[in-house]
């Protein structure tokens, strides 16, 4: 049976064996949407919850974000296995083994009493949730005839678009209203059902399976060097970077293990990812400043709501609804964006994009700690404008850069890149904060005038007004390490805005089904 590939490399069936029709169809397409919402929400669900999960498991605030970190680790290491596991077992089998597990693994994470076995669960969904955004996008184009799926693929642009809206909002309130674990244990009724409704509606839509050979050496140099790249990047801090051997025999392991998986899927005949594609320097650039992006774009984003927490703060809810406003006018955007992309030069709309997003973080470096919700939240409001004009954009310049049958390797790469760009990211830009707001603590500290802060305090006592005034000290060596975060962020767009120019303009129109 012949077809399209999607991102994962996964054949999409011409002719299922027996059209779906009416509400049968229907409910079948929110399904998939659905499974695809759920996977997507919890890659930002958790990021507002934070500072609640690694104070009930009595971690610090760096070692928190490992529940964030983990998860975009393994789901980037499971999507290259996607289009093996979908020939090999069939697709409709392992969409619905995947979203069962991702509900088991939900249940897990919402029960674990300690840091490492959520770290072990959330690895497990991840594992699980990888699989599920290329594969619902399979489904729907293989389910649904040609003259719906249009209708039925922006079903599944909805649920992409308002899930990371929606994580931050529906975790910060469930994580005050019910505690942390409630997070993850929303998604097990979902998942679960979903999965088992999936597996019974479209078993006669299973694709024919083939005994295709896995690249076992590269998936195990790919788990090698993205795992300990990760571990070193999270471990880091607490070991004293390379003060310490373990850090040191972790970074000789990641590098020794991605140079040996470079040659080898350059010369392997069925390698587990086609670095070939890189030979095309449309692509090799625009991978560049997508992870220059997404990765600065994942940092603050992951930041702010600590920031307001520890802070300012705030609750858990209200750090959420703050962060989640950034994908209101993003929703408008969107649709704009593909427009005029296939009627513009693309790399001015994402100079134009990346510049307000430029912009709108060079504000926000600008913070101080007794900003209110409505001042914090316009900007973060304002920059939802600029995220589709570039990443819609960029998306076709990397496609229309390789040749068609290479249109899924690439797009599969384009998801692995944008997943570890945002998960090192994040453990880079946890570590930076807490020095940064160390090395400020320092520097103050010194000029406090202590006479000034008892008086200020009612001469409340010398222990009491020491307590008080390092307190206010931290609060202040916070808020400028948050501000110069920003700025090192705002700096970073600008160059990206600036590296557009260099990348070439599409030649003619571009074949986006396959990328997600």
């Amino acid at each position: 049976m012949s077809g399209a590939a999607t991102a994962d490399g996964t054949s999409v069936p011409q002719t299922p064996r027996k059209q779906l029709t009416g509400m049968t169809l229907w409910m079948s397409g929110i399904l998939l949407a659905l499974a695809n919402f759920v996977a997507i929400l919890d890659v930002s669900i958790a990021n507002v919850s934070v500072p609640n999960i690694a104070g009930a498991l009595g971690a610090s605030t760096s070692q928190g974000t490992w529940v964030i970190t983990s998860y975009a680790v393994a789901e980037a290491i499971s999507v290259p296995l996607t289009g093996w596991l979908a020939s090999r077992f069939g697709t409709v089998r392992t969409f619905s083994v995947a979203l069962i597990g991702f509900g088991i693994a939900s249940l897990l994470c919402g029960m674990a009493p300690s840091l490492s076995l959520l770290v072990v669960a959330r690895i497990i969904q991840g594992f699980c949730g990888g699989p599920l955004m290329p594969l619902s996008q399979t489904l729907l184009l293989s389910i649904f005839p040609p003259k719906l799926r249009p209708a039925a693929m922006s079903i599944w642009a909805i649920t992409t678009l308002i899930a990371p809206i929606a994580g931050p909002v529906l975790g910060g309130t469930l994580c005050d209203n019910y505690g942390w674990g409630s997070i993850f244990l929303v998604n097990v009724p979902i998942a679960i059902g979903a999965g088992f409704l999936v597996w019974r509606v479209l078993f006669s839509q299973e694709t024919q399976t083939v005994k295709a050979r896995v690249d076992v050496i590269g998936l195990g140099l790919l788990v090698l060097w993205v795992g300990a790249l990760q571990i070193m990047l999270d471990l880091g801090k607490e070991n004293e970077w390379f003060a310490s051997p373990f850090i040191i025999s972790l970074a000789v392991v990641a590098a020794l293990g991605f140079v040996a998986f470079i040659i080898w899927e350059l010369t392997d005949t069925n390698p587990i990812v086609d670095l070939r594609v890189f030979r095309h320097r449309g692509f090799t650039l625009a991978m560049v400043c997508m992870a220059l992006m997404i990765g600065s774009f994942f940092a603050i984003n992951v930041l702010a709501p600590m920031w307001m927490q520890l802070n300012l703060g705030w609750t858990a809810t209200w750090a959420g609804n703050a962060t989640g406003l950034i994908g209101i006018l993003a929703i408008f955007a969107a649709p704009i964006s593909a427009q005029l992309t296939t009627k513009v030069d693309p790399r001015k709309l994402i100079f134009l994009g990346v510049m307000w997003l430029a912009f709108v973080t060079f504000m926000r470096s600008h913070a101080d700690t007794g900003m209110s919700f409505g001042q914090i939240g316009i900007w973060i409001f304002l920059a939802g404008a600029g995220m589709p004009f570039f990443f819609m954009p960029l998306i076709a310049i990397s496609m229309g850069a390789v040749k068609p049958e290479e249109t899924a390797s690439a797009a599969g790469l384009q998801n692995f890149i944008r997943t570890m760009s945002g998960a090192v990211a994040t453990s880079f830009v946890t570590t930076a904060w807490e020095n940064s707001t160390n090395a400020n603590h320092a520097k103050l500290a010194p000029l406090t005038n202590f006479d000034d802060l008892n008086h200020v305090f009612g001469g409340s006592g010398s222990s009491a007004t020491l307590a008080m005034s390092d307190q206010l000290v931290q609060s202040q060596a916070m808020m400028i390490a948050t501000n110069e975060i920003f700025m090192g962020a705002a700096i970073v767009f600008a160059i990206c805005a600036t590296l557009a120019w260099t990348l070439p303009r599409p030649k003619g129109p571009v074949d986006m089904s396959a990328a997600h």
